[in-house]
This record gives C-alpha cells, sequence and structure tokens, in this order.
C-alpha cells in the first residue's frame, strides 16, 4: 500500500534566517513535511549551505536552495521570492519569517541607544513588514497560503533589559493581526510563534551563568526551550490542518507565561 503523500509536497517555504538556531530547525522540519525549502541568510553562507545540504542528502531531486537577502532591503526580499519562484517552477505557498537581532547588552529602555533601537527595529520590524508585505502579494491564493513570522513571549513577559527588543516584536505582533483581516478572501493565513528562552547562541549571548539558571528557574517545564520544541508548531501552521487557525500568537515557552 502506498504511503499518503506528506502535507507540504510540492510547496514551497521561503525561510528567513534559517542558516542557524530556530530558522534552521523549521528549514529541515518543513522538508521533512515534504515541501521544497529556499534557506536564506544574511551573512553565513556557509552555515546555509549546510542546511540546504543536510536537507538535500534524503531526497532526490534536490529540494532545498540558498539564497543571500537582508530583510530589511526591499529589493533584496523582490529578489528572494524571484530565485523561489525561478528555482521551483511555482509561486511559494510558505513565508516563515525567522529573522531577528537582540541587543546583546540588555540594555535599560533610559539607557537604550537610538542605534539599538534602530537596528532592532530594523531587522525585527521593518524585515518583518517586508517580508511580509511581499507574501501577501505573491504566494499561492486559494488555499494553503501561510505566512508565519516569529515574535517572542517577551511580548508579553515585558522583563527589564528587554524593552526595545519586545517593542520591535510586539510591532510585528500588531502588524499580523490586521494582516490575516485585510488577507480575506485570499486563502492566505498569517500566525505569529512567539518562543520563550530558546538554546541558541542569540539566547545565551552577553548572559550570565546565574542568568541562565534564573530563566530554567522560572520555567514551569525546568529547562530551556529547544529548536525541536518550536519548529513542530511552525510545521503544524504551515499545514491544511492549521487552516481554521488564523490572526493568532502562539506562545511557545514551557509556561512561562
Amino acid at each position: 500500500m502506498a504511503a499518503p503523500p506528506l502535507p507540504l509536497a510540492g510547496r514551497t517555504a521561503i525561510i528567513t534566517g534559517a542558516s542557524r538556531g530556530i530558522g534552521r530547525a523549521i528549514a529541515i522540519h518543513l522538508a521533512s513535511l515534504g515541501a521544497n525549502i529556499v534557506v536564506n541568510y544574511s551573512s553565513n553562507s556557509t552555515q546555509a549551505e549546510l542546511v540546504a545540504a543536510e536537507i538535500n542528502s534524503s531526497s532526490a531531486p534536490s529540494r532545498a536552495i540558498t539564497v543571500h537577502a537582508d530583510v530589511s532591503n526591499p529589493e533584496d526580499i523582490k529578489a528572494l521570492f524571484d530565485r523561489a519562484e525561478e528555482e521551483f517552477k511555482t509561486k511559494p505557498h510558505i513565508l516563515v519569517n525567522s529573522a531577528g537581532v537582540i541587543d546583546a547588552s540588555y540594555s535599560s529602555l533610559p539607557t537604550t541607544s537610538l542605534q539599538i533601537w534602530d537596528d532592532l527595529f530594523n531587522i525585527n520590524a521593518r524585515g518583518s513588514f517586508l517580508c511580509c508585505r511581499e507574501a501577501a502579494n505573491r504566494l499561492v491564493r486559494g488555499g494553503g497560503g501561510r505566512i508565519i513570522t516569529l515574535t517572542s513571549s517577551q511580548v508579553a513577559l515585558l522583563q527589564p533589559g528587554f524593552g526595545a527588543y519586545a517593542a520591535s516584536k510586539a510591532a510585528v505582533e500588531a502588524m499580523i493581526k490586521v494582516m490575516a483581516k485585510e488577507l480575506k478572501g485570499s486563502g492566505i493565513t498569517a500566525n505569529c510563534v512567539a518562543p520563550g528562552p530558546i538554546a541558541t547562541d542569540m539566547f545565551f549571548s552577553g548572559k550570565a551563568e546565574e542568568t541562565m539558571k534564573a530563566v530554567v528557574g522560572d520555567c514551569p517545564m525546568g529547562r530551556l526551550g529547544e529548536t525541536k520544541d518550536v519548529a513542530p508548531v511552525v510545521g503544524f501552521l504551515a499545514t491544511d490542518a492549521a487552516e481554521w487557525v488564523n490572526g493568532q500568537v502562539v506562545r511557545v515557552n514551557g509556561g512561562t507565561v
């Protein structure tokens, strides 16, 4: 008896910030569900190529390519979508916007420089807007179109030292809720996935050992999250099974908030 088709077979997914961390895990997971994968990166081409190679090692023909793009540059984002269509001969179904930055100095708002504020909003808010706007105009319509953007549970936690970061992610959550309504009739859903503390390089950057212990102590599950805790949630939202989930923020944080 033939195996049932994979839920994302024949669909193309663009994942920004996919060379490492959560984005990497999402790219590999969506590939396991059958999707063609566009691994976007901004600076680390070597890591991006490793992600694509891992996906392609278990598929024939190859189903993953790498594409450089700065998410804050509208011309780069247009070219990213162009490349996806050119390679896989179809409009993409899925955008996962995972690219993001954090202020590793964890400045209080009274001491946050304008440069830090602008840097965070440039990637986290402007970048998300540009990617989601392009997706809203270019994803497949009539069913299966998915816009999924990574925000943060810091929007709900509101911890000191994360003011600028939380503000940049809160802007995205508001944008997605409005966009979901504006895409009425298109068959495209728009949702946020908001991870809590996840064991990635970005999370560990600038944190003392005592801080790590406190984070674990605050979590009802008694551990840090892992990228494998987030990727399946994104995977579900990308499938037809999640059609009725739209305009939502899904917090993935082990009960921290």
